[in-house]
């Protein structure tokens, strides 16, 4: 029995998500997330790090012209979030984008999809546990340990709440993002009113002198702007998340196009909102990479306890990153795993309809983080966050790719799309691919990181060449055996 003959026995439907799944992938899995849940993912995953920790770098960097670079690379984020969530509304599925490309790019655009996005938030994964590590030890009383068994701890602390069940990881990803939008909010009052009453600031009056007397919009010219649009990429990653989180909702269709389309005020809102206040309260010369901007700012302003509050929420933050990563690379993997193209380990669930092969397998690249954290523990946070710049990029071009030939699919009448679209197809995914490949040429300039960037590209894509002549013999026949099982065991209870 063929593929699509096995998918039209389990009576998969295109636009129906109550139907059998037509991705092996897709079977299994509770819907235990709930609205809220689902639309904290999305917010949690447009607010992280990039904001309250990279922002005062960038800042520094760019000047106040970061708040368009934010605004620019936020509407590409947006466009890829909404390619996505008009696949999404067509079929929902925990294998998200590595399914959809599996449907209408065939299985070596999932293999190649799938692997970015692990080599991306495996990186982060590291990434995040280094920052967690770091982020501990500014609290004297955790000085002492060594940045390695800080890392340790908190890998292993978040891979026990994702392996128990994803009705946890839902609620820990709900408070993680409370807290980061509470603190936002308070922020944005604060500022706000700063800059309404004109109370100095480190001695100074904020408002638009702070811009205008301090070298103008870029101070430090327009590449300095363009250079800075890797980081502000990175600090968008995980907005997909809610492609991967659809699968475990009762009711997808009606879910996720809400979520999608409050992405783009909250990162108006948010990202341009509090970027704005913090060069209007300081000259954008006052911050820096080696502090939060808000630290800086709240320092200045001689309120106790700001370093510890501000900290604290950073660290939630690089949690909630470590959190969404482990999830959304488990069922990423399951869905590879059950055409063939990953580990058979990867497919394996717990009692809890949790994909825990893959978690592992993700995990398992973080201990060799902790390692990481041990031989090179200043460096261990460079290192990996210039190669998981260039897994997110990746998997962004494959969204926008499988969305062209979905479109195409429905031109030519095999699909349906449904009424929640992706705007002005095909030309908004031609434009977002060639905007994502230039900043990531553009990294050229960099000669301090951005170059030994971009020399890694061959050998990521050497690294899958290589990988897909290990698997090509097993892919599709895999998903061909998981499909039957499924028909047989429809068929037993039917009976």
């Amino acid at each position: 029995m063929s593929k699509d003959a096995v998918n039209t026995a389990l009576g998969a439907s295109r636009t129906d998500a109550s139907q059998a799944p037509a991705d092996a992938g897709d079977a299994g899995y509770s819907k235990d997330l709930k609205s809220r849940h689902v639309n904290m993912i999305a917010i949690g995953g447009a607010i992280g790090t990039g904001l309250f920790l990279g922002a005062g770098g960038r800042l520094h960097d760019a000047g106040p012209a970061l708040v368009f670079a934010y605004l620019i690379c936020g509407i590409f984020a947006y466009f890829v979030v909404r390619a996505l969530g008009e696949m999404v509304v067509y079929r929902p599925s925990s294998g998200s984008f590595v399914s959809y490309a599996r449907e209408f790019l065939g299985e070596k655009g999932a293999y190649v999809a799938g692997w970015m996005y692990f080599l991306n938030w495996s990186m982060t994964g590291i990434a995040d546990i280094t920052a967690i590590a770091l982020y501990t030890q500014y609290w004297s009383a955790f000085t002492t340990i060594p940045q390695w068994v800080l890392a340790l701890a908190a890998l292993a602390i978040v891979l026990a709440i994702n392996l128990v069940s994803v009705k946890y990881f839902g609620e820990m990803e709900f408070w993680f993002a409370i807290v980061k939008v509470a603190t936002l909010v308070v922020f944005l009052f604060v500022g706000v009113f700063l800059v309404a009453t004109q109370h100095p600031v480190d001695g100074q009056t904020p408002g638009l002198s702070m811009i205008t007397d301090h070298g103008g919009v870029m101070p430090s010219g327009l590449m300095s702007v363009v250079l800075v649009m890797q980081g502000v990429v990175f600090a968008y990653a995980a907005l997909e998340l809610v492609g991967v989180a659809a699968g475990e909702t009762a009711e997808p269709q009606k879910l996720v196009p809400r979520a999608v389309n409050s992405i783009m005020w909250r990162v108006g809102l948010f990202y341009c909102g509090s970027v704005a206040l913090l060069a209007l309260l300081l000259p954008a010369t006052t911050y820096s990479a080696d502090e939060s901007p808000f630290v800086t700012l709240f320092s200045k302003l001689g309120v106790s306890g700001a370093g510890d509050i501000v900290n604290l929420v950073v660290l939630t933050a690089a949690m909630s990153s470590l959190n969404s990563g482990l999830y959304s690379t488990g069922r990423i993997l399951r869905s590879m795993a059950m055409a063939g193209s990953a580990p058979r380990f990867t497919a394996k669930m717990n009692r809890s309809q949790v994909p825990y092969g893959g978690i592992l397998l993700t995990a398992g690249v973080g201990v060799l983080g902790v390692g990481l954290n041990y031989v090179l523990p200043k460096d261990a946070f460079e290192i990996v966050l210039e190669i998981s710049s260039i897994g997110i990029v990746g998997t962004w071009v494959m969204i926008m790719v499988a969305h062209l030939a979905f479109v195409r699919r429905a031109k030519q009448g095999l699909v349906e799309r449904p009424k929640f679209r992706l705007p002005w197809s095909p030309v908004t995914e031609i434009v977002t691919i060639v905007f994502l490949l230039a900043v990531l040429g553009l990294m050229w300039n960099d000669a301090e990181t951005g170059r030994k960037t971009l020399l890694l590209v061959p050998v990521v894509g050497l690294l899958l060449v290589v990988g897909w002549f290990g698997v090509r013999g097993r892919v599709g026949r895999q998903e061909d055996l998981e499909l039957r099982k499924l028909t047989a065991g429809e068929a037993v209870d039917g009976e």
